[in-house]
């Protein structure tokens, strides 16, 4: 029998969303006091015999099943038919088809407000929200954010419903029990318990967030944006992934810190349309064995500084490359995602103490966080006439668009925002954050100079690109 390889689940299954997540944020002197509270385990078979029944009652109200209904365009019946190609060439009429995906969310608020996965509502038309009792109601998308796969939404109803408190999942500890609460496989809402298995989880799935509680409560299909909630009934996370090898529950799931989904609720309750992570303007790398010898560091953790933007706030605290980040607000820094889950979950508009080392010995810096900038202003524009970038939208790069389109902080240049379908630009090959260096030995130093080129008519075209890193030359007639 073919042995199958483990896969991280992610995606629909049989019509249902499927993802969990899972988090840990930053802690106060009263939180790091909870984190020390003595816990104990069962002594003896009366204790053994406890319920988590009356948990299951206080909380599983406020777990609800989220609808997501998207229109999609299917291929004709008559797509590589010979006669019908010969009529329609290659616009053939197409279908629009419904697609449904299941997934859960959390009432957090008495109002309606559900916090749940952004896939389980990605590209949707149409969500609804059912509650536990039977319930229906139509609902909107307050905020979203793919890269945190976090979505708040409204349930349009004056309410009030009942709700589950966020709790703080920094003083979540391994070992700790756990409930997770969710509609598995579309079967209706099903309650699984567990412990933590670990913490500060990374490289889970593919993206910019990486830092996950593993729990071994079953997780499955359609769980994902269920709660994961502790002995006091409180939200410690967002179930979000599971570690697969057939699509079902092998006792790894993840979950996203319950801390970070309180930041990015009131994100979406102050009315943002967007949710911003502060800009530290440097860029980090895994602390390894070997780098950890080399500056003295009794393990290999933390986050090595690589490098530093001119005048951002890493330059402005005094950070410097070849320093390692080692702890936020006297909190430990696991890897460079925990460093941006940390400074995420302070906050923009607050200060972060970051205790760095260097050379064997520690100090602290101050860095003030802050949205990314936008400076150069993006100027963004439609290219047009005869030429390669028809059909292109580009812009000048500033670290708030490069935060858009999740380049590195420190890119710079004109960058193709978006592509036209069916345009030039598309045909030739061009594609969103490629980096247009120079045109005909031209260097292009903003997007008015571009479509200043792009409206000649030379006998060829000589394009150089940045793509992911790479410089490319292209020759167009």
């Amino acid at each position: 029998m073919t042995r199958k390889p483990f896969a991280l689940v992610l995606s629909a299954m049989a019509g249902l969303a499927l993802l969990a997540f899972v988090v840990q944020p930053k802690t106060s002197d009263a939180q790091t006091s909870a984190t020390e509270t003595q816990k104990t385990i069962p002594q003896n078979h009366v204790e053994m015999q406890l319920s988590f029944a009356p948990l299951v009652k206080q909380t599983a109200n406020a777990v609800v099943n989220v609808y997501a209904e998207k229109t999609v365009q299917g291929q004709s019946l008559f797509s590589g038919d010979p006669f019908f190609e010969q009529f329609f060439g290659q616009q053939m009429p197409n279908r629009s088809e419904k697609q449904s995906s299941l997934g859960s969310g959390v009432i957090v608020g008495k109002n309606g407000i559900v916090v749940t996965n952004n896939h389980v509502i990605e590209g949707a038309d149409d969500i609804k929200v059912a509650l536990a009792d039977g319930r229906e109601f139509a609902s909107k998308v307050m905020l979203k954010d793919d890269r945190l796969d976090l979505a708040v939404l409204k349930i349009e109803s004056d309410g009030p419903f009942e709700t589950i408190p966020f709790g703080n999942s920094d003083a979540v500890e391994v070992g700790d029990l756990v409930l997770a609460i969710g509609n598995p496989f579309g079967v209706g809402q099903t309650v699984t318990s567990g412990i933590v298995s670990a913490l500060a989880r990374n490289q889970v799935v593919s993206g910019d967030f990486g830092f996950f509680i593993q729990t071994d409560a079953a997780i499955n299909p359609g769980n994902s944006g269920g709660g994961l909630i502790n002995m006091k009934g409180e939200l410690i996370g967002i179930n979000t992934a599971i570690f697969s090898r057939g699509g079902g529950s092998n006792g790894v799931g993840f979950a996203i810190p319950a801390n970070l989904a309180k930041v990015f609720v009131a994100s979406a309750e102050g009315g943002n349309g967007s949710f911003s992570r502060p800009y530290i303007g440097a860029s980090f790398e895994p602390v390894t064995s070997e780098v950890a010898e080399a500056l003295g560091l009794e393990r290999a953790r933390g986050a090595l500084v690589s490098s530093v933007v001119e005048g951002g706030p890493a330059e402005a605290a005094g950070l410097r490359p070849g320093e390692v980040v080692m702890a936020v607000n006297g909190i430990p820094v696991e890897h460079p995602d925990a460093l941006g889950y940390r400074l995420t979950t302070v906050g923009v508009g607050h200060d972060a103490r970051l205790t760095v080392a260097d050379n064997g010995k520690t100090r602290d810096v101050v860095l003030s966080l802050t949205d990314a900038p936008e400076k150069p202003p993006r100027d963004e524009r439609l290219i047009e006439g005869r030429n390669p970038f028809a059909g292109a939208v580009v812009g000048n790069l500033s670290p708030r668009l490069a935060d858009e389109l999740h380049m590195p902080g420190g890119s710079k240049g004109v960058v193709v925002t978006e592509v036209n379908r069916g345009s030039p630009a598309a045909r030739v090959g061009f594609q969103p954050k490629d980096i247009i260096v120079a045109v005909n030995g031209t260097a292009i130093e903003n997007s008015a100079s571009l479509e200043e080129l792009a409206a000649q008519d030379p006998s060829f075209w000589r394009v150089e690109i940045e793509r992911d890193g790479q410089r490319i030359r292209q020759f167009f007639r």
